[in-house]
């Protein structure tokens, strides 16, 4: 295995959980918040002989990260190795001018700004914390703090949106002019509380989904914006200078790199390894106060499985993946099929080697025709 250049880091702490969350979270606990910064680092410790240097990316994620305290979440930034690109994921309501200030001293380059939506009754839904003047507020502390790589994540599917509501978001996001937007589909987990809630409405909103999708990205390409994964854009080259604004860190997952992750519930990729620590935050923080590795799942990887997750990852792409990277894993009939349909072609390279790319009406329909590709 090669050194590892892309690093993931998991802050937890959350003033609130949302009911449509899954990931690892911790409410409140602002007294442990220093431990377990203590505990990363130590982690990170344990792990240095993984990692190169220097990095290409760092990402803070959670959680909420910008929820952790503002002078313990800027040590942790200060420790960590030096990288290229660092991001950070903030929730609107925590960005004050102050932590924007905190952020931008400690190296950060990035941030991605949670606001979900502008509609007050969706973020009511959605059983958030921040308005639509808090999302606004925060994007700016950013600017003041000069940012100039600032990503906008929102949602469509959730329960009461319309497509009329769907294009006032947009048009609110395009009237900040940010460098980058992710617009995800709405994912709520079954039994969690959120779906008993909104259950009829989700299957609703699910019938609805293609037609919100196709809007999202009609708008947003039409602005500009450079439609180079799924559900990411942005601004496209000859708008910025020739800076490329694609997210660093999430296309090193994509194009199948190894990573290391930090913190309970984080994975990590590792050669023939994916490596799952603890969700259990007492049992991380004890594991790591005693200098040992936290307690972690552990699945082994062989090229097969690695392959496979490549094409699924690559083919989210634009630009695809190496057809020597699918070789294998692809049906070369199936292959050959959705060429002649319009779905799949095989582009040249600079490098003189093709790629596979799947077409914009075969990224429209998206992982169905990945799964029919693959052996």
């Amino acid at each position: 295995m090669s050194a590892v250049r892309h690093l993931y880091v998991h802050l937890p702490f959350c003033a609130h959980r949302c009911g449509y969350c899954d990931f690892v979270t911790v409410v409140g606990r602002e007294e442990l918040h220093a431990r377990y910064v203590d505990a990363l680092l130590a982690e990170l410790d344990l792990e240095h002989g993984v990692l190169g240097e220097p990095l290409e990316t760092i990402f803070l994620g959670g959680g909420t990260p910008t929820f952790t305290d503002g002078p313990e979440l800027q040590r942790l930034l200060e420790a960590l190795p030096g990288a290229a690109d660092v991001t950070v994921e903030a929730n609107p309501e925590t960005v004050t001018p102050e932590l924007a200030r905190r952020l931008r001293v400690a190296g950060v380059t990035r941030v991605s700004l949670g606001a979900q939506s502008f509609q007050p009754d969706l973020l009511r839904v959605l059983e958030r914390q921040a308005g639509p003047d808090a999302v606004r507020r925060a994007f700016y502390h950013l600017r003041d703090a000069n940012f100039d790589n600032i990503s906008i994540d929102l949602l469509h599917g959730i329960p009461g949106q319309s497509a009329a509501a769907l294009e006032l978001d947009i048009e609110e996001a395009l009237a900040l002019a940010p460098e980058h937007v992710s617009y995800y589909e709405l994912e709520a987990k079954p039994g969690t509380r959120f779906t008993h809630a909104h259950g009829v409405e989700l299957a609703r909103q699910a019938e609805a989904m293609e037609g919100y999708y196709e809007l999202v990205i009609e708008r947003l390409t039409a602005a500009g914006y450079r439609w180079y994964e799924t559900a990411n854009f942005c601004l496209a080259p000859e708008r910025t200078g020739g800076r490329d604004l694609r997210a660093r860190h999430n296309l090193a997952y994509w194009r199948g790199r190894d990573y290391l992750g930090l913190g309970i519930g984080a994975v990590s990729t590792l050669g023939d390894e994916r490596r799952r620590n603890t969700p259990r935050l007492n049992g991380y923080l004890a594991a790591l106060d005693r200098g040992e590795q936290p307690e972690r799942q552990v699945e082994p990887l062989d090229e097969r499985i690695r392959g496979r997750e490549r094409v699924m990852l690559g083919l989210r792409l634009d630009t695809g993946l190496s057809l020597t990277a699918a070789r294998g894993v692809v049906d070369e009939t199936v292959l050959a099929r959705f060429e002649r349909v319009g779905l799949a072609c095989r582009r040249p390279a600079r490098d003189g080697r093709d790629r596979l790319v799947l077409t914009s009406r075969g990224r429209r329909l998206g992982g169905a025709v990945t799964v029919d590709l693959l052996v």
